[in-house]
């Protein structure tokens, strides 16, 4: 006699499959649990307490020992900078990036009880954050009187702040550059990997690898006509920019055209690693996942859409060194600065170091057919 056909032991049979199909796939385990990991991990690293940060710094010969200063730097949404030279510190104050220069003076009563004047200098660049910033100067000023006596002296007199008139920098100054090399890195790598990957499933590279055609002249011809076609997209984004946001190109043509020249160079280097994605993946659909662990990281960590100023110091240093990091840097450089792509120099280094650990990889792992 036969036994009665088990339905629980087949739902257990297909429930366990099921699950070890689940982990057969890395792209189920990083969309579901690598990514969300990730921005946990990134989005937490913002401030301290998810309000505005002011940065600021000390004037040169401020009394920083006294007890209202100490105030100030335990402050969570203070945030002290110190500047090398003034070169840096101006060019902080004029993007908007410094909300001001903080100067505290301290003198002693007849009754030996300091009093101090805290006095302000800032540009119309910051004037997004500086007024809020004054608030907290004031209340940091009143709960420092209370401290100091019960009556109602003032120990803290802020002076009416020196507001500077430079150059506005607006947002779009800031975003534009960062959406130009958002745009191109997502873009230019699907496209690259896609398209190499089709014709070499199709077996098109293996019969162009056995023409007299050189390898080079290959790679070339794939990738010139996406370039080019990214190139297009660059001019329409900047040009739009341009003419209805207000966006600012410092030399007029002149940076316009080195802002394409900088293109140029970012999409050879993703023409690279685009290339490298399409050798070493066994079917299209694991292209999505190495494209988006390479570009998702630097979306979020290179400046795209806020400065990498809002993560610790060692995050930044990390930041720092990402390609896209560099490509932002050097646009914005460019357009707002009026600095020429040749004083780029150090963005354009990093770029070439980059460029080369990614072709002699690719020059290793490349696949024809």
């Amino acid at each position: 006699m036969s036994k009665p056909y088990s339905q629980s032991k087949a739902l257990w049979a297909i429930t366990r499959a099921s699950f070890k199909a689940i982990f057969n796939q890395p792209t189920a385990i990083v969309f579901s649990l690598l990514f969300p990991i990730i921005f946990i991990l990134i989005f937490g690293a913002f401030g301290n307490g998810g309000g505005p940060t002011y940065r600021i710094t000390m004037a040169t010969g401020a009394d920083t020992s006294n007890a209202l200063y100490d105030a100030l730097k335990n402050n969570p949404s203070i945030r002290i900078n110190r500047y090398a030279d003034t070169i840096a510190l101006n060019k902080d104050l004029i993007k908007g990036r410094l909300t001001a220069i903080v100067d505290i003076k301290a003198e002693r009563d007849s009754l030996n009880k300091p009093h101090f004047t805290i006095s302000t200098n800032t540009t119309t660049a910051s004037s997004n954050t500086f007024f809020s910033f004054k608030q907290v100067l004031e209340y940091t000023k009143l709960k420092f009187d209370a401290a100091m006596s019960a009556d109602k002296t003032e120990y803290v007199t802020i002076d009416e702040p020196e507001i500077r008139e430079v150059r506005k920098y607006r947002q779009i100054d800031f975003i534009l550059p960062g959406q130009l090399g958002f745009s191109i890195l997502f873009s230019t790598l699907f496209g690259i990997a896609f398209t190499f990957f089709g014709l070499r499933e199709q077996l098109v590279l293996k019969r162009f690898y056995a023409s007299p055609v050189s390898r080079i002249n290959i790679l070339l011809g794939i990738g010139m006509s996406r370039l080019f076609f990214q190139l297009v997209n660059v001019v329409v984004l900047i040009l739009f920019g341009y003419f209805f946001l207000d966006f600012t190109l410092q030399h007029g043509a002149l940076t316009f055209f080195e802002m394409l020249l900088m293109s140029v160079l970012m999409l050879f280097l993703l023409m690279g690693v685009g290339l490298i994605f399409s050798s070493i993946v066994k079917t299209d659909a694991s292209i999505p996942l190495l494209i988006n662990l390479f570009g998702f990281p630097q979306m979020l960590l290179s400046g795209t859409f806020f400065t990498i100023e809002v993560f610790p110091k060692w995050l930044q240093e990390i930041c720092f060194y990402l390609p896209l990091t560099q490509f932002n840097n050097a646009m914005r450089k460019i357009s707002f600065e009026g600095l020429s792509i040749f004083e780029c120099w150090k963005e354009i280094g990093i770029l070439g170091v980059w460029m080369v650990i990614i072709y002699a990889i690719l020059a290793r792992v490349i696949r024809w057919q």
